[in-house]
């Protein structure tokens, strides 16, 4: 070996100071090509396996490697699979590395054949190389073999004995989905013992892209750890309708924090139903019930129409959330705009937004609507009373409601249940609570 040439690569320099070696050995020349694959810039590393090769020297299976790994790293395929193709022993390292680098440039097709190659040889892939290739199936670089790949892997890891694990797993499912394969990625999935929320999200996408969102709510159910990516599955595939896009606001409702509501109101901003009527509402209940009225206030305000949910759900968050001047405020302004006619529901919003001790205000109230207050106004006070136990306010209540009820007959004397409307049934139910008897309503009402 020219030890001349050697030296004179290992000396320090300025730009990368390698340990200077004197008499070069096969342990000093993997050193210095390791700190220049360590480095930001490894191809400076290719000048000492210029002077090998000019020395005659013969590199073993160590500095081999390192060499592999330096002209992958330097992107230079061509000097890499030379290198390859001269090893003294083709190890499952030299394959792995190999078939690494043909995928990282996009070379798929010659990391297969190479893994190919690597099953008819003395060494066998192990879960890594699968994993590597399953990836390099799922990048678009595949071609047409893309589709086949998946079935292909999974074929060889049961042939190998590979002891799959959550990375392989997760290659695998992810493989079979983009190859429209969901049948057999399920199977997969449900051979897991822990499903992580990688795999969930694989599953979840590739249902959602067939339509298929019971199965997709299966997994999501399933899947014992949710994190945002999951539920952005959920959500990009709720949003193809109107339908499913307001469901996938439902579900976060009562269950998640903000910041997955603004995952949601971010996903439908890229839809043509963020203007909905159905999707506002829906945005406009979410943020109320994080407790963020001045956000659901602003979507409210920026909605080209207006249903009773979305005055309802508006009102019901300033009562619930402490602004119960805001609430009144709404209210009436629902009623002078005549955008939408109240229901029981909002009634009950708004007079929610009066807290105990001042039912006789919501009473009030109630008495300066303009129009005669129907029965879903005096059942949402009657609720209230219920709320906070004002028997005697109840009392009022319960008569100006059966004022109002041309099935009271029926009701007093039990002759007729099934004709009694089923959203007052447990109102009448809560006054026997609060100690009146049957008759007891038949004189409140007769006294009327």
């Amino acid at each position: 070996m020219r030890n001349g040439n050697i030296k004179a690569i290992l000396k320090p320099s300025s730009n990368f100071p390698p340990r200077e070696v004197n008499c070069p050995t096969p342990f000093s020349l993997a050193s210095a090509l390791q700190n220049y694959i360590n480095s930001d810039h490894p191809f400076h590393g290719q000048k000492i396996h210029s002077h090998i090769l000019k020395s005659g020297f013969i590199p073993g299976l160590n500095v081999s490697i390192k060499l592999l790994i330096l002209h992958i790293k330097s992107s230079c395929l061509s000097y890499a699979r030379q290198v390859f193709d001269k090893l003294p022993r083709r190890t499952l390292s030299g394959y792995n590395y190999m078939i690494s680098g043909y995928i990282k440039h996009g070379s798929v097709e010659k990391s297969i054949e190479l893994v190919r190659e690597l099953c008819l040889s003395s060494e066998k892939p192990d879960g890594y190389t699968f994993s590597m290739i399953l990836k390099g199936s799922t990048s678009g670089n595949a071609g047409l073999c893309s589709r086949c790949i998946g079935k292909e892997v999974h074929a060889q890891i049961v042939k190998s004995d590979v002891q799959c694990d959550d990375v392989l797993y997760t290659a695998l499912i992810d493989s079979y989905v983009k190859s429209e394969g969901v049948e057999y990625a399920r199977k997969v999935f449900d051979l897991m013992l822990e499903q992580n929320v990688i795999c969930s999200t694989s599953m979840i996408t590739g249902y959602m892209n067939q339509g298929r969102l019971e199965d997709a709510e299966d997994v999501f159910e399933k899947t014992t750890e949710k994190d945002v990516v999951v539920y952005n599955a959920m959500i990009e595939g709720y949003s193809k309708s109107v339908e499913t896009a307001k469901k996938a606001i439902e579900i976060y409702i009562d269950m998640q924090p903000f910041e997955v509501g603004q995952q949601v109101q971010g996903q439908l901003t890229k839809t043509e139903f963020f203007t909905d009527i159905k999707i506002g509402s829906a945005l406009v209940d979410m943020y109320s019930k994080c407790g963020r009225t001045d956000d659901a206030r602003r979507i409210f305000d920026h909605m080209p129409k207006k249903n009773v949910f979305s005055w309802t759900s508006m009102i019901d968050g300033y009562g619930k959330n402490g602004s119960p001047n805001e609430s009144l405020a709404l209210f009436n302004k629902m009623i002078s705009e005549r955008d939408a006619v109240p229901n029981y529901v909002t009634f009950l919003g708004a007079l929610s937004a009066w807290r105990a001790g001042s039912l006789n205000q919501a009473l009030e109230f109630v008495m300066q609507i303009p129009e005669t207050p129907n029965s879903d106004v005096w059942a949402a006070l009657l609720s209230s009373c219920r709320l906070h136990g004002d028997v005697e306010l109840a009392k009022i209540a319960a008569n100006e409601l059966f004022k109002v009820m041309t099935i009271l007959s029926a009701v007093v004397g039990w002759a007729a249940p099934n004709l009694i409307p089923c959203k007052w049934t447990h109102h009448i139910t809560t006054l026997l609570f609060l100690g009146f008897g049957v008759w007891s309503l038949w004189d409140a009402f007769n006294e009327g």
